[in-house]
């Protein structure tokens, strides 16, 4: 059996973006940019890059009309910078208007990565402690202490077999249930937004690695629906997916021109977005959830120090919140970059920004002023500056913003409890 190219839960993923987008039919996000009223630095940057139906969002932002924001973070080990991206793309969404939703997966670090619950605690309280410092208002929960999440979990196992597991996770005989258990968790929590409130877009801002969850995902949600709602010519026809004929009924009811056929209605002089909008309330008064699929947001990941993915089972690639500054300085000054061999040639050949761990720090987080990290590009790239020079400001960079940010995140811990 041929492995999935994604994996999950690999620690060192190696994605080629490209071709990922190409084989899974992700979009890239350039072309939907336009409709957003203000372009988030991220995307300006190429950070985030590629998406799954995100125009629904951009009109719902446009519009300021709802919608909701689920991801969630496994709590494996301490956050650091690697982390810090996706924080920062949710809180700008939620003060876009999402109605925010995180959730610690404890239950995935517990059956993947064998933590003990008092370590999950732990550590999720450390990344709600991040949330919160950067200033995010919404809902969080631990998986395992949400028991609707729990139901809709068990509900949403219905709807898939592990088959279908193995075909995208590449899952085999060994694979403990638990492991199973905690995608189908996910699945849930995708999901739960649209079930804690009422159903509407539903953006899940992810690396790109988990891509195969938001896939499962929206499988799932179109499979819990009751309808399809198609556009046809000159009419928009309602098909019954596994509606209840009561259900079939209201929909006639519901539009004075609809005329009922044997599975499904056809509707003259609607438009097919009120008729959406009626069915879904015809859905949800029968029982349904009436799903919006779940649109999403892909990052690229910031590189470790010392290249390759920044990871938690790799300490020397990464950069922890509470890390020492002592530390911090010997990491920065020891990360991989883009310069040359010698200092001759940095000067005649100049840098290459683009494999520098640390330009690609500042870019990611560290200069968020576009004129300034265009500035910084043009040094490396001419050899105006060295990589040792360079070091040291990133370097004083990192250790003031730290210091900055472990002051919000301790008085932002005071006010978790889990």
């Amino acid at each position: 059996m041929t492995e999935p190219q994604i994996n999950p839960w690999s620690s060192t993923p190696t994605l080629d973006v490209e071709k990922t987008f190409a084989e899974f039919g992700i979009d890239p996000i350039a072309p939907v940019l336009p409709e957003l009223p203000e372009v988030p630095y991220f995307m300006r940057r190429g950070i985030v890059v590629g998406q799954r139906d995100y125009l629904p969002i951009a009109r719902a932002i446009r519009n300021h009309t709802p919608f909701h924001l689920l991801t969630g973070f496994m709590p494996s080990g301490h956050p650091h910078l690697g982390h810090l991206m996706l924080m920062r793309e949710v809180v700008w969404h939620v003060q876009q208007g999402a109605n925010g939703y995180v959730t610690i997966a404890d239950r995935e670090a517990y059956a993947v990565r064998g933590l003990s619950w008092e370590k999950c605690r732990e550590y999720g309280k450390e990344y709600l402690s991040c949330l919160y410092a950067l200033g995010f208002e919404g809902q969080t929960y631990f998986q395992s202490k949400n028991s609707r999440l729990k139901d809709l979990a068990f509900e949403a196992a219905t709807k898939v077999n592990f088959s279908e597991l193995t075909a995208i996770y590449g899952f085999t005989p060994e694979t403990a249930l638990a492991h199973a258990d905690s995608v189908i968790t996910q699945v849930a929590d995708i999901l739960y937004p649209q079930v804690e409130r009422e159903p509407a877009p539903t953006l899940v801002p992810v690396g790109i690695d988990q891509d195969p969850h938001i896939r499962l995902t929206r499988g799932i949600a179109h499979k819990f629906r009751m309808f399809t709602v198609e556009e046809r010519e000159d009419y928009v026809s309602v098909r019954s997916k596994n509606a209840p004929e009561a259900a079939l009924d209201a929909v006639k009811k519901a539009f004075p021109h609809a005329k009922k056929y044997e599975g499904h209605v056809d509707i003259k002089g609607a438009a097919c977005a009120d008729v959406s909008t009626k069915v879904r309330d015809i859905e949800r008064a029968c029982g349904g959830y009436a799903f919006y699929t779940p649109s999403s947001t892909y990052h690229i990941f910031l590189p470790g120090l010392t290249g390759g993915k920044m990871s938690s089972s790799i300490p020397e690639s990464l950069i922890s919140f509470y890390e020492p500054e002592a530390a911090v300085r010997k990491k920065v000054m020891s990360a991989l970059t883009g310069g040359r061999m010698t200092l001759e040639e940095q000067r005649r050949l100049g840098g290459e920004p683009e494999k520098c761990t640390l330009y690609l720090l500042n870019m990611f987080h560290m200069i968020t002023d576009d004129a300034k990290l265009a500035e910084l590009h043009r040094k490396c790239r001419s050899g105006e500056i060295t990589c040792g020079q360079c070091k040291k400001e990133t370097a004083e960079r990192v250790v003031a913003f730290l210091k900055d940010f472990r002051e919000k995140m301790d008085v932002a811990a005071e006010t978790i409890e889990v």
